[in-house]
């Protein structure tokens, strides 16, 4: 699937994420989480909140509501969702970003789910 991640990434575990279509390497600490995401079909984001989240779109576009505001980002454009802030959106296929979740267990590795 991957044509954005070098193999320096994707020898990385891969997550287990529950949506169709969506890949994700993850790099993992002890306080946080970094994912290097990939979708390769069209992803509507049920509204949901977590701990905050900063990421950077490497290709494609994304559209998201963060708390009632809706905007669209696409290559070399980064977003943050504060803690607890409700969210939802559409993720575009060819969509690709790196993402830091400021949790440590968002998501667990394909081999631990």
């Amino acid at each position: 699937m991957s044509k954005v991640f070098p193999e320096v990434i994707k020898t990385l575990p891969e997550a287990s994420i529950p949506i169709k279509g969506a890949k994700a390497y993850i790099s993992q600490s002890k306080n946080h989480q970094i994912l290097f995401m990939e979708f390769e079909k069209d992803i509507e984001l049920p509204e949901h909140s977590h701990e905050s989240q900063f990421g950077v779109v490497l290709e494609g576009k994304i559209d998201l509501i963060i708390n009632g505001i809706k905007n669209t980002y696409s290559k070399g454009d980064y977003y943050f969702i504060p803690k607890g802030i409700k969210h939802s959106g559409k993720i575009y296929a060819g969509y690709a970003d790196i993402s830091f979740f400021n949790e440590p267990s968002r998501y667990k590795t394909k081999d631990m789910a």
